[in-house]
């Protein structure tokens, strides 16, 4: 669980990653050292994954975003598969899924001709039946977390200390 110190310290890294603890605690008003230790713990806990640039997929020429649902043989299971998935550098993510597919990619290419090849690469991993795919025409709410950082530190007032 994180509290609201917690909740501002990731919106303002969020917002300014290159910020710096010393420039971050005179903005939370906070001493240098809490800061360091909320940023410590965080990491260890996996809250804080990484402090690296986002990267825009389309500032890099992979204008074209799609989804793949893949139907994968089971002998092998997912692992496998995804080790495999994992080599083509246009696969950005991949989950394993319920319902009629086993594994759910996001994926991009430079364009919609380009996406056939991705996907013909996709297809030739060992262990992909099948694999049906559907095109983004856009992104009204891109991938975020600092709703869900806001309402757990809002969580945090209301709830007792455990």
């Amino acid at each position: 669980m994180i509290d609201v110190l917690d909740g501002r310290l990731i919106e303002l890294f969020t917002a300014e990653p290159r910020i710096g603890v010393l420039e971050a605690s005179r903005r939370l008003g906070v001493a240098r050292g809490t800061v360091q230790a909320r940023l410590d713990r965080l990491t260890r806990q996996g809250v804080i994954r990484g402090f690296g640039p986002e990267i825009d997929p389309a500032a890099l020429g992979y204008a074209v975003t799609a989804f793949v649902t893949l139907q994968i043989r089971q002998v092998g299971g997912h692992d496998p598969v995804a080790e495999r998935l994992a080599a083509v550098p246009e696969v950005l993510e991949a989950h394993t899924i319920t319902g009629t597919g086993d594994l759910f990619l996001r994926v991009v290419a430079r364009s919609n001709q380009d996406l056939q090849r991705v996907i013909d690469m996709i297809v030739e991993v060992r262990g992909v039946e099948r694999a049906s795919s559907v095109i983004a025409l856009a992104t009204p709410i891109p991938t975020r977390t600092l709703p869900l950082v806001r309402a757990t530190a809002a969580l945090s007032r209301t709830e007792p200390a455990p």
